[in-house]
């Protein structure tokens, strides 16, 4: 670990050749937003034209081709976006649904990096029918899950279908961004996917193996002169909402309750926010979609609350996927022993002050206080979180984070609710300036009342990638006594060693894209019971030029069992006849395959299958989303799992089943219906979630929102008989919220 974290160090470097930017004007005259270049400012504004492809190939430029013209007053910077076609055509979308997704979707986007600091940025755009987008893009755009669509503002756009093009023009505020004054320049790029001729373009060139939104490519935006402190910035986001609950199973009568709260969003500075909230309430947010799982550990759901998205990579990117010391769904989230969803933990207030002092630096510090819960023996919770990092070198950073987990208890007399859990942490994160060099390393350690040892996790991670080559290295060490109860650790007492080996060639086809082997392995142990699980894969993808993706590998796996286990997790008597041994061990092998179908298409797919040997048994395994578009009006989507498990007596198989379809109407840009059923055998549970929205004015929202819950099949719970379609708990929520500028 430690001889990786040295390569880390020497390899901060890389060159990037600087391309010309943008100069940006300050307006002379008032902007309409209509979609049409009538005024005088657009033809004096500088374009930005030359997009150069970024699919299928690199090394053009795009036969679409797009122009992008700016200008800015006191309040707004606009953008023009004209996209040129070679003829008349017909556009891709999947909705009218806010926050799109997806390489097939026709679109225009621009990032802005305005601390200039390659890292972080601010993401707008549309589609042709005027369908906005908004987003959050950290950790540099390495991986396509740095960007975050969750994250909303209030800004406008309009947008347009002509003969031979389609145009957008936007009007984002100034207060909607985080920037450091008196900067002469921000980081700039756009980019735009076009589905008729499955092309993805860039003004500033990005190599194709890496994702579309890195920053590391990015361009000057060049200001005429430098911004000025912009005046007071002050939203208030206040909400009223009804529910209605019932819960059946313990026979409760209906309760009505009518709720309010809301959150304050005050500039602090143009770079640093405060975010207050008072009683918030999540009841907008969809329930997530069920997994079956089959692993010995937990599994992570990611946050989707508007509060916690703003600066939360500066709280949640410390550490690994598989070791966060902070994961923001512990705080007002718990979960439904009934029904095996997450639900709400009501919290009282807290506070949330994020962004930069100064170029190079972003602090952050949370203080949340969550409710007690007494139904399910929850006392209330202090949770405090401080953040700190610093640039250095080109695009790398070293940052530190402070959490603290306090409970309240005045009424309660548990013991172990006046426990604590406090945790300090160090990250360096690498980002080359050419970004072929990335990675990571940290040490956190752990505080609580038993003062163990071992309350340590530690890893370091590097990546090399060139257009042919990819190579990973992994390594991690987590303490037995581990304790990160704010954070996501599934497993604790191991160390591991995983090596990532890939290669892909670009053959001059007009049916594949790219296609290349891998190999990777993953082994794992402690020094208790010496090595406890290893797999070994080899691989191979293909990327076709219709932007379907298909990936085989054969794996060979190990697994020991260092406590007893049911295959199945399905049971509920924990009768240790149906466990596999503890110090029992496994060698199997199996065949994962994956095929995801061209999404331009009305109807498309994913399919994925993992299938082979399983402990003592065998697997059978189909995975996959089917999905028709009904353009542009919705999506109509079926989800399922399907695991035919086959064990040996004593133990139990199972058959394995999650269907979930859902139906997403977008009736205007405004109104939209969803409803999302779910049905999973493995948790005993039919969940029923359908949502009206209606935005009647940017950001502002009335939501009517209908949650029920019942038993799949038959079940008896604490000696009492429930049967298939007997209902569990039923909710229905009315609630208005409203976003107003002071």
């Amino acid at each position: 670990m430690i001889r990786i974290l040295l390569l880390l160090l020497l390899c901060s470097s890389g060159v990037v050749a600087q391309l010309p930017g943008l100069h940006i004007k300050k307006a002379t005259g008032t902007i309409q937003i209509d979609a049409q270049m009538n005024e005088a400012d657009w033809s004096n504004a500088e374009v930005a034209d030359r997009f150069k492809q970024f699919f299928p190939f690199d090394s053009s430029y795009a036969k679409a081709q797009t122009e992008v013209r700016m200008t800015y007053d006191d309040k707004f910077i606009y953008v023009f976006a004209v996209m040129h076609n070679l003829g008349p055509r017909k556009y891709v979308t999947p909705s009218l649904r806010r926050d799109f997704r997806g390489e097939a979707n026709d679109s225009f986007v621009v990032q802005f990096d305005t601390y200039s600091d390659k890292t972080n940025s601010f993401q707008f755009g549309s589609n042709p029918f005027g369908v906005q987008r908004e987003g959050l893009v950290a950790n540099g755009g390495n991986a396509t899950d740095d960007l975050q669509l969750s994250w909303d503002n209030k800004w406008y756009s309009e947008a347009k279908i002509l003969d031979d093009k389609w145009v957008c023009e936007f009007a984002i505020p100034f207060s909607t961004l985080r920037y450091k004054h008196g900067l002469d320049y921000w980081n700039i790029n756009f980019y735009r996917i076009d589905s008729y001729y499955t092309e993805r373009s860039t003004w500033s060139p990005i190599p194709r193996f890496f994702p579309l939104i890195n920053l590391a490519f990015s361009r000057q935006l060049i200001w005429d002169k430098p911004l000025e402190k912009p005046g007071g910035n002050v939203s208030l986001i206040p909400f009223v909402a009804a529910r209605n609950n019932q819960n059946f199973l313990e026979k409760e009568p209906a309760k009505s309750e009518l709720d309010y709260g809301g959150d304050a969003k005050i500039a602090v500075t143009p770079a640093l926010n405060l975010d207050l909230t008072v009683n918030p309430d999540f009841s907008q947010v969809e329930v997530d979609q069920q997994v079956t799982n089959l692993s010995r550990f937990e599994l992570f759901f990611p946050e989707r609350r508007q509060f916690f998205l703003e600066n939360a990579d500066l709280f949640g990117s410390f550490g690994l996927a598989n070791s966060r010391p902070f994961f923001s769904r512990r705080i007002g989230v718990t979960r439904d022993p009934n029904t095996s969803q997450n639900i709400q933990n009501r919290i009282y207030g807290g506070f949330r002050l994020s962004g930069k002092v100064d170029n190079k630096t972003r602090v952050g510090i949370m203080s949340m206080q969550a409710a007690e819960d007494r139904s399910i023996n929850l006392s209330s919770i202090n949770y405090t979180v401080g953040a700190v990092q610093r640039k250095v070198f080109s695009r790398s950073n070293i940052g530190m984070i402070l959490i603290n987990k306090d409970a309240v208890a005045a009424k309660v007399t548990d013991a172990s609710y006046n426990s604590f859990s406090r945790l300090v942490g160090i990250d360096y994160n690498l980002a080359s300036r050419d970004n072929k060099w990335t990675g990571k390393a940290f040490y956190h350690r752990s505080f609580d009342q038993n003062k163990k040892d071992s309350t340590y996790a530690a890893s370091a991670r590097i990546t090399y990638q060139t257009p042919r080559w990819e190579l990973n290295l992994l390594t991690q060490d987590i303490g037995a006594n581990y304790n990160n109860e704010v954070g996501f650790t599934p497993r604790k007492n191991f160390r591991r060693v995983a090596p990532e080996f890939y290669y892909t060639t670009y053959p001059k086809s007009k049916v594949f894209n790219n296609h290349g082997p891998g190999f990777d392995a993953d082994m794992v142990g402690n020094e208790t019971f010496g090595t406890t699980d290893w797999d070994i894969n080899f691989w191979y993808r293909v990327g076709f030029q219709n932007t379907s993706l298909f990936s085989a590998r054969a794996r060979r796996e190990y697994i020991y069992l260092f406590s007893a286990f049911d295959p199945t997790n399905t049971d509920t008597t924990k009768n240790k006849l149906y466990h596999l041994p503890q110090g029992s061990d496994y060698y199997y092998n199996s065949i994962i395959m994956s095929y995801q179908s061209n999404a331009r298409k009305k109807f498309y797919y994913l399919l994925a299958t993992r299938s082979g040997n399983y402990f003592n048994g065998t697997r059978l395994n189909l995975d996959g989303t089917l999905s028709y578009r009904i353009q542009p009006y919705g999506i109509l989507s079926l989800d399922f799992s399907l695991n035919k498990i086959s064990l040996p007596a004593p133990y139990k198989s199972a058959n394995l089943i999650i269907l979930s379809p859902r139906f997403d109407f977008t009736f205007s840009r405004k109104l939209f219906w969803t409803t999302f059923v779910q049905y999973n055998n493995q948790a005993n549970n039919v969940n029923i979630n359908s949502r009206l929205q209606y935005r009647f004015k940017p950001v502002s929202d009335f939501f009517l929102v209908y949650t029920d819950n019942y038993f799949a099949t038959d079940e008896i719970r604490n000696n009492v008989q429930f049967i298939s379609g007997q209902p569990k708990l039923r909710t229905i929520v009315v609630k208005f919220t409203y976003w107003l500028n002071l």
